[in-house]
């Protein structure tokens, strides 16, 4: 078969890249090595348009124990020679083609990210993006991505404890499907993905190779189209069962000390895995492809190369060491073949039956060696001008407030999710403490450590959209404000960077600015990157779903006894509001679904303002002056004391105090930077004395009742009927179609 330029733009190489390959490897490729070029070198596994803008954003410093990008997934140190092990990815064109495989193996995929390395996962989150509730397509793609979530999420056996989710029309066609796990490791236990020792054995573990999954990393690097659903076998197939086993053995394996070094074989397969392991210890392999398990006859070296089945680990052995590593995987009736060894001339030789089928440098393959990285050009969005020309003045204030709060709480993106979360296993492991005592982030039990672990997930993606770097700060601040709202301290940031085309300048200006907003507010945190995935090439026939740049954060509680939660508790306890009140509707939830408006300014956010406040929050926190606490997010202040109410079954009576600001932007406006706190009588002079030494505007608002609502005097009845409208409003709209 002749090799042309032709051949590489099919396997969604350019004809520049071509050349280069040419010239590294000092010939013209054949078709198993330009596969493994095209999968290597494709935007999902070597970030070719956006490593240069990543290695802007903060990335050593803190706890952090492994610089971001170094291994499988981020390490940070917890205290009490404990880590903890965490990252987030997308499965978005799978999950949009096959949604319950796609987020099946999304869940998957992730999970092996933090066993590799020798943790033991504990928690799961997910980000999850549709287009309008209403639509067919939109129900058929929810109902298999929540499925698959649940069926491997609950099979496997890691509680799904947060999330969030969100309904734009943008994501009709390519929705958003990005998974975080979160994993603890004691000090000594870790595994680098790393190859070294020359004559040591490589290992294939677990699951047969099939033909599900090839090219699902080049695949994963282009747009969807109507002739997407042809690739069909480039969505993968799950196992949870399989990798449960497999995961007890990766954590048992480890104690014999014979693991020299252990990937995930995740996008791109085996190329990837032996590559980037080689590159890593500056070391080769020499591989037998014809000794990998397969599950279909006759696959050819290039389809074993690249094929992305599931529940598999490439692992190298220390030498003498098989016997034990093969008693391990036998015990857990796993595959557990010697593919190989490693060698010390830096190619990667893929041999078939005896027959060389491909002969490569590891260096040149893989990011931070040989792979391509560009510089593209960006101009600010032309739509920006209609985001600017937005005058609040040309929308009328709301005049029958309990009509429009009505219709807020039953808007998607702010109504329960239960329909969602029911599916899921919240409390297998019994470490999760957020069924029974709901708060702003996920509170799990890091048992071991005597320390609890509190995470989320979190993007506003319209206010990115509105200004890119200011709605990525906003991100950072309310990942951050929901783990310091539980009572934890953020640590650490792992990013799902989700984005249309990035040879579209305009796409291109959102990622940029998005990762300088990001970089900012990390940096003012003192949460370092530790790692991530980005996403390109979400696209609709109409354009770019919203630049979603999602951020996991996680957070440590010391002290069980300092963990907040969100739920007022007793009648009579004062409400009251931190931060301060904005004459602002700008991309709120209001603004956009009750009255229409497509295009309006990010909400108010100033970085300093909401570091003081979080600093604020958290003192209160630790004096126990505080009985609750919930920070102000979509559907503004009048969401938020409604969801403080529901748990308990109680109720609020509260004032705006004759505010001049228009009535609107006082309930529902979504300036940034306010929490709602609820007290005792006695510790409301200590709350303002702090308050006053931070700085920050003190209101009290009213106080809690025993069920009853109470808005400016006016009567809005009994908590119980809004918390149904709230709970039954997704389901109802399912119901409805």
């Amino acid at each position: 078969m002749e090799i042309t330029v032709k051949t590489a733009q099919q396997l969604r190489l350019t004809e520049e890249e071509f050349e280069s390959i040419k010239t590294k490897l000092g010939r013209t490729p054949n078709f198993t090595e330009l596969c493994a070029f095209s999968g290597m070198w494709s935007e999902h596994c070597s970030y070719k348009n956006s490593i240069k803008w990543l290695k802007t954003l903060p990335r050593d410093g803190g706890r952090m124990l492994v610089a971001a990008g170094e291994e499988n997934a981020g390490l940070m140190d917890i205290g009490n020679d404990y880590g903890v092990v965490f990252k987030i990815e997308s499965h978005n064109h799978p999950s949009a083609l096959e949604p319950f495989q796609g987020a099946a193996t999304g869940v998957g995929g992730i999970q092996r990210d933090i066993f590799t390395m020798g943790a033991r996962p504990i928690a799961s989150l997910n980000s999850l993006r549709f287009g309008k509730l209403e639509d067919k397509k939109t129900q058929r793609l929810l109902a298999g991505v929540v499925h698959g979530i649940g069926h491997y999420g609950n099979c496997f056996g890691v509680p799904t404890v947060g999330g969030e989710i969100y309904f734009e029309e943008c994501y009709h066609t390519n929705p958003l499907v990005n998974a975080m796990s979160v994993g603890i490791v004691k000090a000594g236990k870790t595994v680098s993905a790393i190859a070294l020792g020359k004559g040591n054995p490589v290992f294939f573990v677990g699951s047969a190779t099939g033909k599900d999954g090839i090219g699902g990393a080049s695949f994963a690097s282009a747009e969807i189209t109507a002739d997407s659903v042809e690739e069909l076998p480039a969505v993968q197939v799950g196992d949870p069962f399989q990798e449960k086993k497999l995961l007890e053995a990766c954590l048992e394996v480890i104690e014999t000390g014979g693991v020299v070094g252990m990937q995930d074989m995740g996008a791109a397969g085996i190329i990837c895995s032996t590559a980037e392991m080689s590159a890593k210890g500056q070391v080769g392999m020499r591989i037998d492809l014809d000794k990998v398990p397969t599950r279909q006859q006759n696959m050819k070296a290039w389809e074993l190369l690249l094929s992305e089945s599931q529940e598999r680990m490439l692992m190298v052995v220390e030498k003498g060491k098989e016997a034990q590593v093969l008693a391990v995987f036998e015990k857990w009736d796993l595959s557990c073949s010697n593919i190989g060894e490693v060698t010390d001339d830096g190619l990667l030789d893929f041999y078939m039956n005896g027959v060389l089928e491909a002969s490569l440098p590891a260096y040149e393959l893989v990011l931070g060696g040989g792979a391509p990285q560009y510089t593209r050009e960006y101009k600010a969005p032309a739509y920006l001008a209609k985001v600017n020309a937005f005058d609040m003045s040309s929308v009328a204030d709301t005049t029958n407030l309990q009509e429009s709060v009505k219709q807020l709480v039953q808007i998607p993106n702010i109504a329960s999710k239960r329909w969602i979360y029911t599916q899921y296993d919240s409390m297998v492991g019994a470490a999760n403490t957020s069924t029974n005592a709901p708060s702003d982030a996920s509170v799990v039990v890091a048992k071991g450590t005597g320390k609890a672990l509190a995470m989320t997930v979190d993007c506003n993606s319209k206010y990115v959209y509105a200004n890119p770097e200011v709605g990525a700060m906003i991100a950072v601040a309310e990942a951050a404000r929901n783990i310091v709202c539980s009572g934890g301290e953020p640590i650490g940031v792992t990013n799902c960077l989700n984005f249309g085309n990035p040879y579209d300048p305009e796409v291109y200006y959102q990622f940029v600015k998005s990762v300088e907003g990001m970089g900012a507010a990390c940096r003012k945190f003192n949460t370092p990157v530790t790692g991530g995935n980005v996403s390109f090439y979400n696209q609709n026939p109409d354009g770019p779903v919203f630049p979603t740049p999602t951020i996991g954060m996680v957070g440590i509680i010391e002290d069980m006894k300092n963990r907040m939660t969100l739920d007022f508790k007793n009648n009579g306890d004062t409400i009251v509001l931190l931060g301060t009140q904005r004459n602002d509707i700008g991309s709120s939830e209001y603004l956009h679904k009750l009255k229409g408006v497509a295009h309006s300014q990010a909400p108010h956010f100033n970085l300093e303002e909401e570091f003081t406040l979080q600093q604020l929050v958290s003192s209160l926190i630790k004096d126990h002056a505080i009985i609750s606490a919930h920070d102000i997010s979509e559907g503004g202040l009048i969401v938020t004391l409604l969801e403080s109410a529901f748990y308990n079954h109680k109720g609020f009576e509260v004032n705006s105090n004759a505010s001049s600001l228009r009535k609107d932007a006082y309930w529902m406006g979504e300036a940034q930077s306010r929490v709602v706190v609820s007290c005792s009588t006695a510790q409301l002079a200590s709350i303002e004395t702090a308050a006053k030494q931070f700085n920050i505007d003190f209101t009290v608002m009213g106080k809690v009742t025993d069920g009853s609502i109470t808005v400016d005097g006016e009567n809005w009845g009994s908590i119980a009927s809004w918390k149904n409208s709230y709970d039954t409003a997704i389901e109802n709209k399912l119901a409805s179609k």
